[in-house]
């Protein structure tokens, strides 16, 4: 169960990050890094752990998202509430089965957002898929209840893992993915493709449809220098 990675968004409240911890515990899971914690280090957080206090020993803090998954050769969240703009959706079998095939090619994180509110759609920006646990008459799932079902799922879907062929170049990371972004964006901007007082959901769609494509590094090398060929000054005034 190595190379996954359990990241919490905003977690409010202590005892959840504990729970969380006890979760991955039971699921021979290690890895876990929070974005924004309320209260962290918490003694209600250890005394919900019940004896996984290496997990929050060792527990990552981060101010950010992009700096938590920065490593990450793919990123999934996980959420309840449908988005105007879909997002390829899994259900937690599937997801788990894929992420043990990708992390053959290095660490994948599965990211929940807070209590009350779940991931917001900057979070999910970065993520490519959406997880769900099909709820029935209630709306959610605890959030600890949430990664213990998920962790399972990823506990099971181990025995039935396979690996994939090398590819000619590793998956482009998530912080590789960001730049490719921002460089797109600011040269939409330059050439005013892109009004920044109406951009609409132009730069959404633009990662959903690189989201889908899976670029490698090579690939996302590629782009970026294309788009760096167009900024030179030579090219001015010929476009």
């Amino acid at each position: 169960m190595d190379k996954i990675k359990i990241v919490l968004v905003g977690t409010t409240h202590p005892g959840n990050i504990g729970a969380t911890a006890r979760a991955m515990k039971n699921m021979a899971l290690e890895d876990l890094a929070l974005v924004n914690p309320k209260i962290f280090p918490s003694g209600q957080a250890v005394a919900r752990a019940s004896g996984a206090t290496d997990i929050l020993d060792n527990a990552t803090v981060h101010t950010s998202l992009d700096d938590a998954v920065k490593d990450c050769r793919w990123v999934i969240g996980t959420s309840a509430r449908t988005r105007s703009i879909a997002w390829r959706q899994l259900d937690v079998r599937e997801a788990a089965a894929e992420v043990h095939k990708r992390r053959t090619d290095g660490t994948v994180a599965v990211v929940f957002g807070p209590e009350k509110t779940g991931l917001n759609n900057a979070d999910m920006d970065r993520c490519a898929a959406l997880v769900c646990i099909p709820p029935t008459e209630f709306s959610s799932l605890n959030l600890a209840m949430a990664v213990q079902v998920v962790a399972y799922a990823l506990f099971v879907a181990q025995a039935a893992e396979q690996p994939l062929t090398a590819a000619d170049a590793p998956p482009a990371t998530a912080e590789e993915m960001e730049h490719l972004y921002a460089h797109i964006e600011r040269l939409a901007l330059e050439s005013q493709f892109l009004d920044p007082d109406n951009p609409r959901y132009l730069m959404r769609r633009i990662r959903r449809l690189l989201v889908r494509a899976e670029p490698d590094r090579n690939e996302v090398n590629i782009l970026r220098g294309i788009l760096a060929a167009l900024e030179a000054p030579r090219w001015r005034g010929k476009l």
